[in-house]
């Protein structure tokens, strides 16, 4: 005889695993983590996530939900203060109340600033200029020039497609805010050949002073942030590299997809449960339920 099992049965499976893997997880050698957040649900709902990101030891340990310094303050307390101050690096993005938290949490890390959040910033100001400028060309009774345009300037050069190519070529001919945008944001992709701390701040300085005199406002307002955050967006180079944003965007991504196949789950309990069934990297119950 064939049994089948309810998804409230298997739900409630897979949550007793999770739960006995949470309490038997390995907590010793975590020195760097990374902070994020993803959307969650309809409404400016956010999840935040925290990912051990040690080299060959990366995983989820910690899901809050919402984005608020309480939040975070959260994470902190479950990890406790001895861990704490065996951190070395946390990676984060410019979210104030994660920075404020993790200045008081652990002040003896270094908070690495993630480069993707920095260029994303930077991608978003070029498309808001160029939005805005093909609606001024628009009611100028100019040639639609920008149309179509939108990939060319927020992709880097060696991911064009060949038409993409075509198209920018086409654009640089014209001084236009959203080239010039672009030419500013492919300029700062310098920024992270260096190797000097000192010598990365120089650069920073000059760009943003460009950026200031550009005259372009989404660009002038990114000049202004990375200013504000010069030292912490300068700890990048103090870490030498170690730590790398990459590998909780990579995360980030996996925890999209889940969040999307776990719709079915309208709970913060659901999701909590799936994320950390899929990327928690948990130690297996000594025993297992079997269907069939």
């Amino acid at each position: 005889m064939v049994f089948r099992t309810s998804w409230d049965t298997v739900f409630r499976s897979v949550e007793m695993a999770v739960a006995w893997g949470r309490a038997n997880m390995d907590m010793t050698e975590i020195t760097a983590i990374g902070v994020d957040e993803i959307a969650w649900q309809r409404g400016h709902k956010y999840l935040t996530l925290v990912y051990q990101i040690n080299e060959g030891a990366k995983r989820l340990l910690w899901i809050g939900e919402s984005r608020k310094a309480e939040t975070l303050q959260r994470f902190f307390s479950w990890l406790g203060k001895e861990r704490s101050e065996l951190l070395q690096f946390v990676a984060s993005d410019m979210w104030k109340p994660y920075l404020q938290v993790i200045a008081e949490k652990a002040p003896d890390a270094l908070n690495v600033l993630d480069r993707f959040h920095i260029m994303a910033h930077m991608s978003k100001a070029i498309d808001e200029v160029r939005a805005g400028e093909v609606k001024q060309l628009k009611a100028d009774g100019y040639e639609p020039i920008l149309k179509h345009s939108r990939w060319c300037l927020l992709k880097r050069p060696e991911n064009l497609t060949a038409s993409q190519e075509v198209k920018l070529a086409d654009l640089v001919r014209y001084n236009l805010r959203a080239v010039r945008s672009y030419l500013l944001k492919e300029d700062f992709q310098g920024f992270w050949e260096y190797v000097s701390p000192y010598w990365a701040g120089q650069f920073l300085d000059r760009w943003c002073t460009r950026a200031m005199r550009s005259q372009i406002d989404p660009m002038k307002r990114v000049a202004g942030m990375l200013r504000r955050h010069r030292e912490l967006i300068l700890n990048w180079f103090h870490a030498h590299g170690t730590v790398s944003s990459g590998s909780v965007e990579g995360m980030n991504l996996k925890a999209k997809r889940t969040t999307r196949k776990a719709f079915g789950f309208r709970t913060f309990k659901g999701v909590e449960t799936a994320l950390y069934h899929t990327l928690g990297k948990l130690p297996e119950p000594e025993f297992t339920h079997r269907f069939c």
